[in-house]
């Protein structure tokens, strides 16, 4: 008689048991619900980082195929379509991409591209007939992309 009285009390759980079951259980529950919210809100940053790359990178071989000098003699032209060498782009700033037409591009309106030229020297060689260009392209949630190239003048 004694020993089926004592498996009765050990079977079950306690309230408290089971309180602090749940508490583990809702503490693991939260962990995974975090990471997944994180992972799904980050999920298009790959796309835009590789779309911000694909800008700065037609931005920048656009430059690099113009002439390394102006050949009209106007450094002054009005748009990008009559742009003709690489100091034309220098300050250039686009809010949202644009072609070489300067025609804004669908599905771009959110990125900024900036354009910078400047006469530097490479390797340390006093002559300064290269050119810097770096584009930078930035995006509202927070990508920032800078590329660099240099035209020489040959």
């Amino acid at each position: 008689m004694m020993i089926s009285s004592r498996l009765r009390k050990s079977r079950g759980f306690t309230l408290i048991e089971l309180i602090i079951s749940i508490v583990v259980v809702s503490i693991a529950l939260g962990g995974v619900l975090l990471a997944i919210n994180y992972t799904v809100t980050h999920s298009a940053d790959p796309m835009l980082q590789h779309q911000a790359l694909a800008i700065a990178e037609s931005y920048l071989e656009e430059i690099l195929l113009k002439p390394f000098a102006d050949p009209d003699g106007i450094d002054t032209e009005s748009t990008r379509a009559l742009f003709d060498d690489v100091d034309d782009y220098n300050g250039l700033s686009d809010n949202g991409a644009r072609d070489q037409t300067d025609t804004a591009i669908n599905g771009l309106h959110n990125y900024t591209v900036d354009v910078t030229v400047a006469s530097t020297a490479l390797n340390g060689i006093g002559d300064t007939n290269s050119k810097k260009i770096t584009v930078t392209v930035r995006h509202s949630t927070g990508i920032n992309m800078s590329l660099s190239g240099y035209r020489t003048s040959y």
